[in-house]
């Protein structure tokens, strides 16, 4: 199925999608954006990715962004395809305006999603592990912010991909590691969940807050910690969150093992409740297309 687009309401194919080249998005990164994953048809943790795409508006302060209309047109391309295995990308921008860096005194923010299907690539992973290798943390201070300024973040992914791995950690100065370039992560340490502090140096996470608080009402204990590079070897698990790597065991990184190298209990249990949450949430009807 070829991907459909929607921008600034005209639904259209992705590929015959235009913009202005004056867009601030393209000239500066002026632009914030949500990912999403669709099952069965229906946008998995909706609200919390708008609530976080709010967040990222009004901390870069674009205005004239319409929320509620811009969340029926995510609903109605997804129905256009109609699609059901399928990723949906939302972006907006502060709009078109001659080039300077000051914001312009009138622009209309350009809205453009694009949902297009999708096939798991990380299953096979999620099962017997993923390797990954740390990379320093070079992006700016505001990481709450997801914006499109992503250049560490590819490069960071870059550098994975070229030792082929799945991921890249990122870290600070001192060894602190914050996030993964397009994930975030947790370590079982101590029988305890352990999640880097939320801030102003992680983006808040929407997979990993669904996961902790399935965690939580699992009975499990999750806290807030800190990781450095050099304490690695002392964890028992380690996992990644994220959109499309849903729950993903870590074994081993920069070419050592975490532990035994195998994927450990807790993080099973957490993959084995994410899906059933998943399931649950694709069966019920009164869920509909808000999603959780």
């Amino acid at each position: 199925m070829e991907p459909i687009a929607n921008l600034n309401g005209r639904q259209l194919p992705l590929a015959e999608a235009r913009i202005s080249v004056l867009d601030r998005g393209f000239l500066f990164g002026d632009a914030v954006y949500e990912v999403l994953r669709i099952y069965s048809g229906k946008p998995w943790l909706l609200q919390a990715h708008w609530e976080r795409l709010r967040h990222s508006l009004d901390a870069l302060r674009i205005r004239g962004v319409d929320l509620d209309r811009l969340r029926q047109r995510l609903l109605a391309t997804i129905a256009a395809g109609p699609f059901q295995e399928a990723i949906a990308y939302v972006q907006v921008t502060r709009g078109v305006a001659p080039r300077a860096h000051a914001f312009p005194a009138e622009a209309t923010p350009t809205e453009l999603i694009y949902v297009q299907a999708y096939h798991d690539t990380h299953a096979e992973m999620r099962q017997t592990g993923a390797a990954v290798v740390t990379y320093p943390d070079i992006r700016w201070d505001r990481c709450d912010v997801k914006s499109t300024n992503l250049l560490g973040n590819v490069l960071a992914a870059q550098a994975a991909q070229e030792a082929g791995c799945v991921e890249a950690l990122l870290y600070l100065p001192d060894g602190t590691l914050t996030e993964g370039s397009h994930t975030s992560f947790c370590w079982v340490k101590g029988g305890i969940i352990w999640a880097t502090p939320q801030g102003s140096s992680i983006l808040l996470g929407t997979t990993r807050s669904f996961v902790t608080q399935l965690a939580r009402g699992d009975g499990l204990t999750v806290r807030d910690g800190t990781l450095r590079r050099e304490d690695l070897g002392t964890v028992a698990e380690l996992f990644l969150t994220g959109t499309t790597s849903e729950v993903m065991p870590v074994v081993q990184v920069d070419g050592r093992p975490i532990a035994d190298g195998r994927p450990g209990p807790v993080t099973r249990r957490l993959q084995e409740l994410y899906r059933r949450a998943v399931g649950e949430f694709v069966a019920n009807p009164a869920e509909g297309a808000g999603g959780r």
